[in-house]
């Protein structure tokens, strides 16, 4: 086996650490783009009819894409790929990437041809039964709105596959910059297509930039060494049926997922107005700190630990798991709860104007506040996912998800009526049921990979743990006196001096408490001022 594949654990943490880097900078750079996508939309389109509508037909699209390409055939694609790369047998895995690529499109071909002609009952039935009582024009807009972005599916069907073949070869850059892409589409959308078409430019938009989301790869998918393409469905070969083995489980688990968003989608539609949008806008807001901190690492290590997994070296692969949680951790804890406490200004700065008012800033916020709860679950849950995955087992984490969003479509029932009935603004209650429910999701997949490894070298975990919780106790206090006597400075300064202040305060705490990730971080700088 080549060195890239299977590295020394030491080594191995540090490629991860490199590529997680490379991501994480990235991902934040393809947030901050899509934070802007959003902007712009809320400015044109606030909280309206149109906005929902837009909204529920873009949860179509999302759905397709995690079910087959971004969440389900990426865990059982990748490690199965990786294994061909390992023992150099790239003939096999350009084999298996060709087969995979036809079956993805012709799948979701099909699918979107069949949501096409059934848009109506799509719309009524699945995602958003509440419009037709309240309001039908915005049933109708939906299902318009639908056809046109059932395009951008079977392209992000493609660039998905494609992310994962880039990421087994340690190609990360490009991927991690996709998502930047398509929300320039959505902003081209926003600004160009919307004056002259309204709503329907964004979704023309949508589909834009689902398309520069898969044109930013190929160039490096193209330059890979001993590249191959064969028009075959492989139906025979082992492999194109290990990746459908493994992807069998995760299917039903994103599926489950994807019906608790669904669910979400229904209820809030029977909620007040602006209550869709309201958690349409302050999911991406959790979902930026997570992608920067925790799926970069994930998105990182998943091809480390299937190579470990392929060498049967599972002390290396236990060993990179848990310096991958303790970074994880270390970032997550005071991110969730910056979030928290900045939840207010940093809604109003990044959405209040034009049609977005102060009230449709308190809606974001307050289902903000509830998602911002969950970040560290959300967080541990996809580095541990990833490493079932690595371990060419779909089936545990799947059990255990199912389980979890089970209990969520109860928890979100709950806590909605409980919201309602405190008068609260009931769609919070779907915020706090998904946060919970992906609490126990972690606590149960941490559970079964103590037993699966025989420990999770808590040694090293835990003390970050503590650590984390400490300091970020600290930075929590100085934030909220910070919000609470700079009210009446402008939005910008509260959040940008908010986030450069805590901060530093949280990484002088690690300082203090002799974090080694803060040793190791103050080293690399010092080399590269040295440079």
């Amino acid at each position: 086996m080549s060195e890239e594949y299977s590295p020394p654990v030491s080594s191995a943490n540090r490629q991860i650490a490199r590529a997680a880097g490379i991501v994480m900078v990235a991902f934040v750079f393809s947030n901050l783009v899509g934070l802007l996508a959003k902007s712009l939309t809320a400015r044109a389109f606030g909280t309206t009819p149109e906005s929902d509508a837009f909204f529920a037909a873009n949860r179509f699209a999302e759905i397709m894409f995690n079910l087959v390409a971004g969440g389900a055939l990426g865990s059982a694609f990748i490690p199965t790929f990786t294994g061909f790369l390992a023992r150099g047998e790239q003939p096999a895995a350009w084999k298996l990437a060709s087969a995979i690529a036809n079956l993805v499109v012709l799948g979701l071909t099909l699918v979107s041809v069949l949501a096409a002609v059934f848009a109506p009952q799509v719309v009524h039935f699945v995602l958003a039964p509440g419009f037709a009582a309240s309001d039908p024009a915005k049933e109708a807009l939906t299902i318009s709105l639908l056809r046109i972005q059932l395009l951008s599916s079977i392209i992000f069907g493609l660039s998905g596959l494609v992310m994962g073949i880039l990421n087994a070869h340690q190609r990360f850059l490009l991927p991690a910059l996709a998502p930047s892409m398509y929300s320039l589409g959505w902003i081209f959308g926003s600004l160009v297509l919307a004056p002259g078409l309204g709503i329907f430019g964004l979704a023309w938009g949508v589909v834009l930039g689902s398309l520069l989301h898969l044109l930013i790869q190929i160039p490096l998918l193209l330059r890979l060494p001993q590249r191959n393409y064969s028009p075959s469905l492989g139906l025979k070969v082992p492999a194109v049926r290990e990746v459908a083995r493994l992807m069998a489980p995760r299917l039903l688990g994103v599926a489950v997922v994807q019906l608790n968003f669904l669910v979400n989608t229904y209820l809030a539609s029977l909620q007040p107005k602006g209550s869709l949008t309201g958690i349409a806008l302050a999911l991406p807001l959790m979902l930026m700190p997570l992608g920067a901190i925790a799926q970069s690492v994930a998105v990182a290590a998943l091809p480390t630990f299937s190579a470990q997994v392929a060498r049967g070296r599972l002390d290396e692969m236990r060993s990179s798991m848990a310096a991958s949680l303790r970074g994880v951790l270390l970032l997550a804890v005071p991110a969730s709860l910056g979030l928290i406490i900045l939840r207010k200004p940093l809604v109003a700065l990044l959405y209040q104007r034009g049609e977005f008012s102060s009230a449709s800033t308190e809606l974001v916020a307050w289902a903000l506040l509830w998602y911002a709860g969950g970040l560290v679950s959300f967080s541990v849950v996809e580095i541990i996912s990833r490493a079932f995955y690595a371990l060419h087992d779909t089936r545990t984490p799947v059990m255990i998800g199912v389980a979890a969003m089970s209990l969520n479509l109860v928890f979100s029932l709950a806590f909605s009526s409980l919201f309602d009935q405190a008068g609260w603004p009931p769609h919070g209650g779907l915020a706090l049921a998904n946060s919970l429910a992906t609490t126990l999701e972690m606590i149960g997949l941490l559970v079964m990979m103590h037993r699966r490894l025989g420990g999770l070298d808590g040694r090293a975990i835990l003390p970050a743990l503590g650590c984390a919780a400490m300091s970020a106790g600290c930075m929590g206090a100085l934030l909220y006196g910070w919000v609470e006597y700079t009210g009446v400075l402008t939005g910008w300064l509260v959040v940008l001096a908010g986030v450069a202040l805590g901060g530093l305060v949280y990484g002088l705490l690690l300082i203090l408490l002799k974090v080694p990730e803060m040793k190791s971080v103050i080293g690399m700088f010092t080399r590269r001022l040295h440079r």
